[in-house]
């Protein structure tokens, strides 16, 4: 299990993760989402003891993950794929891995295995491997000591469609097995294709959370108001589930006549009230990232919706 309650990072002065709150399952995969520099490689670097807090904690299976004995036994992770020894035969960098951890040597050509490296790429160079194959060795270090969690940050960068499905299908029987898997990416398929929670976050702090069919319903409505003060106390005392969005708005979980009905009675003036419906996790992840002034088209430079087909 992954734990934060009100994780906070700041950096050069400015708030990069602010008062980030969520927990990953057991058997479960948990898809974080949000665009290049919205917080999620901060947070996960936090989870895995490589920065620490400013305030609040993160836990992992109980504890810090530093203070976990062995921890590569229980704990897999992947942060970046090419953050590995070039000079190193691919087998090579998983036999000394195997070592430091005490893992049965046999463990390494099962891995190789199971993430598809066959026994010339093991042979190879990690120097000489493209971005998908790092990808897969990668994630054979995460999984060498058989772990009972997963922490990746873009596993599927640099894979192929056939490499995407094949990395979902690793992912969902690693969490049907009663494994936990938290999973950042910004390829929004691919995280729906697989993901059994997401969480949506931008500029440091978590926008939404919950299963597909919570955050997927379709009475949503994305609403401005200039007194959000009294917009917020208003939906409040009228029960409506609320979420933070950027650019001075709220996503409501109601239709729009009733959150309409709402702001009148409470005689708050509404500058925007509109469906947030219709394209699913895209148009929501959009409603939730994306600032007031800017639109979905100015802002495809930092987050990619379709696989971008690299040699895996």
């Amino acid at each position: 299990m992954i734990h934060t309650d009100g994780l906070t990072k700041r950096l050069g002065g400015r708030t990069v993760v602010s008062d980030v709150t969520f927990r990953c399952e057991p058997g479960t995969v948990t898809g974080f989402l949000g665009p290049n520099g919205a917080g999620k490689t901060t947070t996960m670097r936090m989870l895995v003891g490589l920065s620490e807090p400013d305030s609040s904690h993160a836990q992992v299976l109980g504890g810090r993950y530093r203070d976990l004995p062995n921890p590569g036994r229980r704990v897999g992770i992947l942060l970046d794929a090419s953050a590995q020894h070039a000079g190193r035969r691919g087998r090579e960098a998983l036999a000394v891995s195997a070592h430091t951890m005490g893992v049965p040597a046999q463990r390494v050509d099962a891995v190789l295995e199971l993430v598809g490296l066959d026994e010339a790429a093991a042979r190879q160079r990690v120097g000489k491997y493209s971005l998908g194959m790092r990808q897969r060795l990668g994630l054979a270090h995460a999984l060498l000591g058989d772990p009972e969690v997963l922490i990746l940050d873009e596993p599927a960068n640099g894979l192929d469609p056939e490499g995407m499905r094949w990395m979902r299908g690793l992912l969902r029987t690693f969490a049907d097995r009663g494994g936990t898997v938290l999973l950042s990416s910004h390829l929004l398929a691919e995280v729906e294709a697989v993901a059994d929670r997401m969480m949506i976050i931008s500029s440091g702090r978590i926008r939404a959370q919950g299963s597909s069919a919570e955050l997927l319903t379709e009475s949503r409505t994305i609403v401005e108001a200039d007194d959000l003060a009294g917009l917020d106390a208003a939906l409040h005392r009228a029960g409506l589930p609320t979420h933070p969005a950027d650019g001075d708005r709220r996503l409501v979980e109601a239709e729009p006549e009733v959150v309409a009905r709402v702001a009148m009675s409470e005689g708050v003036v509404l500058r925007r009230l509109a469906p947030a419906e219709g394209a699913g996790l895209e148009r929501l992840f959009f409603e939730l990232t994306t600032s007031g002034t800017s639109t979905p088209s100015t802002r495809t430079d930092s987050i990619h919706l379709e696989p971008r087909g690299a040699t895996a």
